[in-house]
């Protein structure tokens, strides 16, 4: 299964180090594949360096694409962790 959802970066630092880490945490216990996508270039979300490298800012809107058996799962708890602004 294959999911697509277009999400806002609410968090005052954008995707700085701490949402990186807590992106990479919540996908360790998932098997599936999880991109991100701003401006044109994609990312593996399990990589915290890669994640660093979008300079995604405040406001900034990103593409999460996720493919696998949970994938459901992973989608909602990914796009809960951006509406709860990483927990900052």
């Amino acid at each position: 299964m294959k999911l697509t959802r277009k999400v806002r970066i609410k968090n005052a630092l954008g995707l700085h180090a701490r949402p990186a880490t807590v992106i990479a945490k919540l996908l360790q216990g998932t098997s599936s594949s999880v991109t991100f996508t701003y401006r044109k270039e994609s990312i593996n979300a399990r990589s915290i360096m890669s994640i660093l490298m979008l300079a995604a800012t405040r406001n900034s809107q990103i593409i999460v694409d996720v493919e696998g058996i949970d994938a459901d799962l992973t989608m909602e708890r990914i796009v809960q962790a951006f509406e709860n602004k990483f927990g900052e």
